[in-house]
């Protein structure tokens, strides 16, 4: 499995795991960041120090430190 860091721009995943704790684990599932949830990576910024994620129809920008708390596995 992968680190949502280790997607390429426009690729389709599903989340595995969260492996975030406390209030940034709410904040993700809050939007609906949960095991067996497509989404897709849409944008890395310049510096790669953030991602622009879609999850359903809502962009989330994240910071590197925590996408890479989330597993995933990358669609066909």
């Amino acid at each position: 499995m992968k680190k949502l860091t280790e997607c390429k721009k426009g690729s389709s995943c599903t989340v595995i795991k969260l492996h975030a704790s406390g209030p940034l684990k709410q904040r993700l599932l809050s939007f609906g960041m949960m095991k067996g949830v497509r989404i897709e990576l849409l944008e890395y910024s310049a510096t790669k120090s953030t991602v622009e994620i879609k999850v359903g129809k809502m962009r989330i920008a994240l910071r590197k430190e925590e996408a890479e708390l989330i597993e995933v596995e990358i669609n066909e």
